[in-house]
């Protein structure tokens, strides 16, 4: 089963939201996975890094190529269901317009007529999950190019997408214009909220903030 870690909080010269999702990744690696990676609402936008394979290929990855600072990360370990362990299909997925990111634990099963759609709209999915067509679909509810009207309200655009969604699913939306904030939601699988001096947590098992 996937990892989900979500952090919200503030920042110290010696750890970072990305600090803390890495660590709650490394708590997460005794459920098993093939790929991790991490998003963060920075003040220069989204930024986002994922890897197939060990965690280690992430940590890797961000030495090389460091993400910018931000107060508000997601990340996720995966466990393949939908598309082999590669790059593209790894968790977090980011939208055609570069503002939403989601991590996803579970299976969207209309997902085949929601990707069909979206690909009738002119959107080019870059993975062969059935996760990616979440911040798609809140992408478009968020910039007003679909039916839900829903244009520029965060809150009721995740509520919108999450209502068409059928399945067993937890799932953790951020947007790039929402510095402060992760819309989280779970039907019929795990989601831990931690609340700490420090900070909100979030987690597919307690054990990824305990």
């Amino acid at each position: 089963m996937c990892g989900i870690v979500g952090y919200a909080g503030p920042q110290t010269p010696s750890t970072t939201a990305l600090d803390v999702l890495l660590e709650g990744l490394a708590r997460l690696e005794y459920r098993g996975y093939d790929s991790a990676g991490v998003a963060l609402v920075t003040p220069r936008g989204l930024a986002s890094a994922k890897r197939a394979g060990k965690l280690e290929r992430l940590r890797e990855a961000l030495a090389e190529n460091p993400l910018p600072e931000g107060t508000v990360g997601i990340g996720h370990t995966r466990w393949a269901t939908h598309g082999r362990p590669t790059d593209a299909n790894a968790h977090p997925h980011v939208s055609y317009d570069g503002k939403v990111a989601i991590v996803h634990n579970g299976i969207i099963e209309n997902f085949a007529p929601l990707r069909a759609e979206l690909e009738d709209a002119g959107v080019e999915l870059k993975s062969d999950t059935d996760s990616e067509v979440a911040c798609h679909l809140l992408a478009r509810a968020y910039n007003g190019e679909d039916e839900s009207g829903t244009a520029g309200d965060f809150e009721a655009s995740a509520l919108a997408v999450l209502g068409r969604l059928e399945g067993a699913f937890t799932l953790l939306f951020t947007h790039a214009d929402h510095a402060d904030r992760i819309i989280a939601a779970r039907r019929s699988t795990p989601l831990i909220v931690g609340v700490g001096g420090d900070g909100m947590y979030l987690g597919s098992d307690v054990a990824a903030f305990i």
